[in-house]
């Protein structure tokens, strides 16, 4: 027992704290000096680590954010940094080493219908499902309401994403965007507390991705939902995001956390947007051992 406690506080004590940049991190301009209030998800310095069969991986490192109602959290790193991980985490998909992670300051120990993961992979949905039954699905097995209105609520939330007229059709006769949409409606339909999309659009083409981008904030401004994006494109990130946790190679650390409200798709080209654009990529590839934006 004393050596693994002795191994242990070595393992930890490489891993120096570092100094994390936040910069006007209110959601809005015009309550950036006011207290907001309590955070509807806490990440309360988590250690995520996995064994390879040879030796134990650290993924991320005592990572904190806080993530408010009506957010749109971007979790932002290169490859390998463990945001994915963070995200299945939060799932309740995966157990920590160290660190905590509150619902409405309730420690999470498993996956529940208030928090739903739209995944990038286009095949999420079950071949042999309608779109419609596709929706349904979750919500007769979590046994959150009848099939009648299950039914009307996979209707509504197609409606949303624009596929009503695809509800009796098959996910092998609709495009990666459209298959997109439905894992979007089949989450919504569930009405989470937090939804969360794990690079949900890396696989499609610009211009689809574009074009789902768009419409993921056209339903942010109709409905409101609290969003926690992963991501490793800046630009993306920027467009999103109304904030952004900028995290370390592996084991991931919380570099910087940032405002986005100001941006947009349409201010993708300005120098402003180049700007911000500019310095977060200098936070994601600065030498391991800088902790912050070194202007």
């Amino acid at each position: 027992m004393a050596s693994t406690a002795a191994s242990t506080l070595r393992q930890d004590a490489a891993f120096d704290e570092p100094r994390v940049e936040r910069r006007a991190v209110s959601r809005s301009p015009t309550v950036a000096a006011e207290r907001l209030p309590a955070p509807l998800l806490q990440v309360d310095g988590l250690t995520l680590e996995y064994a390879t069969g040879v030796h134990v991986v650290r993924a991320t490192h005592r990572v904190s954010f806080d993530l408010h109602r009506g957010d749109r959290l971007v979790l932002l790193g290169a490859s390998g940094c463990g945001k994915s991980s963070l995200l299945k985490a939060i799932a309740g998909f995966i157990e920590s080493r160290e660190g905590e992670i509150r619902l409405d300051g309730r420690a999470v120990h498993g996956p529940g219908p208030d928090r739903i993961v739209v995944f990038q992979e286009f095949d999420q949905l079950p071949p042999w499902k309608t779109v419609v039954a596709n929706v349904m699905f979750p919500l007769l097995a979590a046994r959150l309401c009848g099939r009648r209105e299950a039914r009307e609520r996979a209707l509504d939330a197609l409606a949303k994403v624009r596929l009503t007229e695809f509800a009796d059709a098959y996910p092998h006769t609709l495009s990666g965007g459209m298959k997109q949409r439905v894992a979007i409606a089949r989450a919504l339909a569930m009405r989470p507390r937090v939804l969360l999309m794990d690079e949900p659009f890396a696989a499609l083409d610009a211009l689809t991705r574009r074009r789902m981008q768009e419409e993921l904030l056209a339903l942010w401004e109709t409905l409101g939902f609290t969003l926690l994006f992963v991501t490793h494109s800046i630009e993306e990130a920027l467009v999103v995001g109304n904030r952004i946790v900028v995290l370390s190679p592996r084991p991931g650390r919380v570099r910087a956390e940032l405002n986005a409200h100001e941006f947009d798709l349409h201010g993708s080209g300005s120098a402003a947007f180049q700007a911000q654009a500019a310095r977060i990529h200098r936070l994601l590839f600065e030498e391991a051992h800088e902790t912050g934006d070194r202007r």
